[in-house]
């Protein structure tokens, strides 16, 4: 059986720049929507009369849904054609966001954000897919890639602020309100343009079992990391909940091995270049998402930060994502070997990490938090345009949803295990803090600066965790990843575009 180079017919390769803009426009969409529903929630939780041990699910919904269904709509991309899916897509998000910006009870926001989740599942592989079958070429492949990296990984700054923006001076309504525009220029944009090649679908039926199994362990998964966070690593829920998703996985991969056509093929992520990928992107994102988390407390709690102020205060990271992105990441794809590109990347990050550890109550923002947010960004918008192209290089088109929505849940997974084991450690560290440094204060200014200090002593301890998953991300990289410059030929001579079998 050869493997020939698959090339996109000229319309796909004449437009594909046009259907960039849309693809990555969708992009920033579902990655800002991640994080733009939690500046609003105080205001939402208010109006619709939510109860503190509630409000976690118009977070967890979302989480659940997106997380769980991602191998899924992944698969259905490569069955029903991506461009399809990807339209789909931004539909049924677009319809979620309206209910959830007329929502009237809990219950309604819940159910939104779940149909939020379900229809970004089905999005972001296709999105990703596209990009694969589309930019053949390999310096075009890593401008491409450089753009969308620089979306997926500073569109959760831009949530921050956006939402920010819009719970101060309008109503967190339109945090909901504000992806229908987004939805309808993205997928009026993509019918008119995206020219996808039709012959990479894929013919074979879909793995039901392997549907369900995977969707039942990755909601179990990324829900267990999730009660870890509000009930506690020994609970019972938690227990079971992890249990519940290693058998569950288990299963699906007996299942996987078994069956004709699988949800997830082994030869996806047994391939060691997309596997040192998955594993180390999903590291690195640990070390992230806790971090975001810890310094949007800070700015606000600590520092007395507004919501807008605070979110601002992320600007420098985003624009240290857009140079190390579409600068020193494409520029440098098609010259240095990928593993030392994301090795380099990860480590400017930790770097940026190490300043962040620093951060005390007194400390000033240009001193700490600004060099910090630049040297992150920098670092993982470097890390972003390999580790966004590299898992769909040389795969075959039939294989491009699926290698496609793997990214995604490593990210997904990455962020549930970083928010729920960062916080566990930062309140640990307080609590110890503070009952080893309170006894014997009588006044309450002294009390309230010690809980200070206490709170701002658990965030550097978590961030210095951060360190290590980020030296743990580079390892990975430098020992698993072997491909030679990304989007030209590796060591193993994969070939630099999609390939179809013959």
């Amino acid at each position: 059986m050869s493997r020939t180079a698959f090339q996109a017919p000229g319309d796909a390769h004449a437009t594909r720049w046009k259907a960039l803009v849309f693809i990555a426009l969708a992009q920033l969409m579902v990655v800002l929507d991640a994080t733009i529903v939690n500046i609003a929630l105080p205001s939402a939780q208010q109006d619709l009369g939510i109860s503190d041990g509630n409000r976690q699910w118009v977070v967890t919904a979302y989480a659940l849904a997106f997380g769980g269904l991602l191998l899924f709509g992944g698969r259905v991309a490569d069955l029903w054609g991506r461009k399809r899916a990807f339209v789909i897509g931004l539909i049924g998000f677009a319809a979620a966001s309206v209910l959830g910006g007329v929502a009237t009870t809990g219950a309604t926001m819940f159910g939104a954000r779940a149909l939020q989740g379900a229809f970004g599942a089905l999005l972001a592989p296709a999105a990703l897919s596209l990009l694969a079958v589309m930019f053949t070429d390999a310096k075009d492949r890593a401008k491409a890639f450089g753009i969308y990296g620089a979306i997926a990984g500073g569109g959760s700054a831009v949530g921050f602020i956006l939402g920010g923006v819009l719970t101060e001076y309008l109503d967190w309504r339109w945090t909901f309100f504000v992806n229908v525009p987004f939805a309808i220029v993205a997928a009026a944009g993509a019918y008119v343009v995206v020219r996808e090649p039709e012959s990479g679908h894929m013919r074979s039926p879909l793995d039901i079992p392997g549907v369900v199994l995977s969707t039942l362990g990755l909601v179990s998964l990324v829900y267990g990391f999730t009660s870890a966070e509000s009930d506690g690593w020994d609970d019972t829920t938690t227990i079971s909940l992890f249990v519940a998703s290693v058998v569950l996985l288990l299963a699906f991969v007996v299942t996987e091995a078994k069956v004709k056509a699988p949800l997830l093929p082994f030869r996806v992520v047994t391939d060691r270049n997309r596997g040192g990928v998955y594993l180390s992107l999903g590291i690195a994102v640990i070390a992230m998402f806790g971090t975001f988390l810890f310094l949007t407390y800070y700015l606000q709690v600590v520092k007395g930060y507004s919501p807008v102020k605070s979110g601002l205060s992320f600007l420098p990271m985003v624009a240290g994502m857009m140079i190390g992105s579409t600068q020193i990441g494409t520029r440098l794809a098609t010259r240095v070997p990928a593993r030392f590109l994301m090795g380099a990347g990860y480590m400017v990050a930790m770097t940026g990490m190490v300043v962040l550890a620093q951060m005390e109550v007194g400390s000033s923002y240009v001193s700490t938090v600004l060099p910090a947010l630049l040297l992150l960004g920098l670092g993982m918008g470097t890390t972003f345009t390999p580790a966004m192209s590299l898992p769909t290089q040389g795969i075959e088109p039939r294989d491009a949803g699926v290698a496609s929505a793997m990214v995604n849940t490593s990210q997904q997974v990455g962020g549930a295990i970083g928010t729920a084991l960062l916080n566990t450690i930062a309140a640990s560290a307080t609590t110890s803090y503070v009952k080893s440094h309170i006894a014997g204060t009588a006044t309450k200014p002294q009390r309230q600066l010690i809980q200070l200090q206490g709170v701002v002593h658990g965030y550097t301890h978590a961030i210095w965790f951060a360190v290590g998953m980020l030296v743990i991300a580079t390892l990975i990289v430098l020992a698993l990843v072997d491909a030679g410059r990304a989007g030209s030929e590796g060591a193993d001579d994969e070939p630099a575009v999609p390939v179809v079998a013959h």
